[in-house]
C-alpha cells in the first residue's frame, strides 16, 4: 500500500474536525479525507439499527477515496457499530472508545472515572465496558450531556449559559469524586477550557480524538505506512448535505480553513 494514500475519517458532522485537527498535530505529513454526513446529523438519539446502517454507508464513501486507514470520529457509531466498519474495510479501523478508554485508565489515580457524551454513547456503556476491560476495579459514571452540541455549533464557546449548563453537567461527576473525565463527543474538547474553569483543574479532562490520533500513529507505524513526504499535506472534505454552513463552522473545529467542501450523495 503507497503510503501517501489518505487517512480516512468520518462523522455524523462537523465535531469530528476536531479528530482531524488532533490527527494534523500528531502526523503533519499525512493526506486525510473526511466525511461529514450532515444530512442525518444527529446520530446521537438514533437507534442502534439506524446509526450501524449509516455507519455502513460512511465507510463505503472512505473506501471510495482509496484510504489506508479509517478514523471513526463519531463516538456514537464507535459505540455501537464499530464492528460494522471492521467488518467492511478492508484497512485499519481506529474509534474513540477504546484509545480514550485507555488514556482515562493511564490518567486516573482515584480509580473514579467520569464519561460525559451524547445519550447514544452514554446508553451504549462502550466506555464503561472498554475501561473495565483494562481495570475492572474502575468505577465509573457516565453522564449525557445533550446540550453541548447546539452551544459549540452555535459559537456559544464563552457565553454565560454555557457555562451554567456546564456546571449543571458537571457537578454531578464532582460529587462522585471523579478525578478524571472523558470527553465522549468530538465537539467537547471546544469546551475545555471552560470545563476546566469550573472544575478548577482538580480533574483531569480526556480528549479522545487526541487519544485516536496518537492511536492512528501507532497503527501506521506498526505497518510501515507512515507518509514521510516534507509536502503539505492534502486536505479533502466532504459533506452529504450542502456545504455553507459545514464551512463556516468547521473553521472553527479545524482551527483554519478549510478550503473547498464538495457534497456527495449518500
Amino acid at each position: 500500500m503507497d503510503t501517501d494514500r489518505p487517512i480516512g475519517v468520518f462523522d455524523s458532522g462537523v465535531g469530528g474536525l476536531t479528530v482531524v485537527r488532533a490527527l494534523l498535530s500528531q502526523l503533519p505529513h499525512e493526506n486525510i479525507v473526511y466525511f461529514g454526513d450532515t444530512a442525518r446529523v444527529p446520530y446521537g438519539p438514533k437507534s442502534p439499527n439506524v446509526v450501524r446502517e449509516y455507519a455502513a454507508q460512511d465507510t463505503d464513501v472512505l473506501l471510495g477515496h482509496e484510504v489506508k486507514l479509517i478514523v471513526v470520529a463519531c463516538n456514537t457509531v464507535s459505540a455501537v457499530a464499530l464492528d460494522v466498519v471492521q467488518q467492511r474495510s478492508r484497512v485499519p479501523v481506529v474509534g474513540m472508545i477504546a484509545p480514550g478508554a485507555g488514556a482515562a485508565v493511564g490518567a486516573s489515580r482515584s480509580k473514579r472515572i467520569g464519561v460525559i457524551g451524547t445519550a447514544g454513547t452514554i446508553k451504549s456503556q462502550a466506555y464503561v465496558n472498554a475501561i473495565h476491560l483494562l481495570d475492572p476495579a474502575v468505577h465509573v459514571f457516565g453522564h449525557a450531556c445533550p446540550l453541548f452540541v447546539p452551544l459549540v455549533e452555535e459559537g456559544w464557546i464563552d457565553h454565560p449559559a454555557t457555562k451554567i449548563i456546564t456546571k449543571e453537567y458537571l457537578f454531578p461527576l464532582l460529587l462522585e469524586k471523579v478525578d478524571t473525565i472523558v470527553l465522549g463527543c468530538t465537539h467537547y474538547p471546544l469546551l475545555m477550557e471552560t470545563m476546566r474553569a469550573f472544575l478548577q483543574n482538580n480533574v483531569a479532562l480526556i480528549d479522545s480524538g487526541k487519544a485516536a490520533a496518537a492511536a492512528v500513529e501507532s497503527e501506521l507505524r506498526s505497518r510501515n505506512l507512515i507518509n514521510a513526504s516534507p509536502e503539505k499535506p492534502r486536505l479533502q472534505f466532504f459533506v452529504s448535505d450542502v456545504p455553507d454552513k459545514f464551512a463556516e463552522i468547521g473553521e472553527r473545529f479545524l482551527g483554519r480553513t478549510l478550503g473547498r467542501v464538495s457534497r456527495v450523495p449518500i
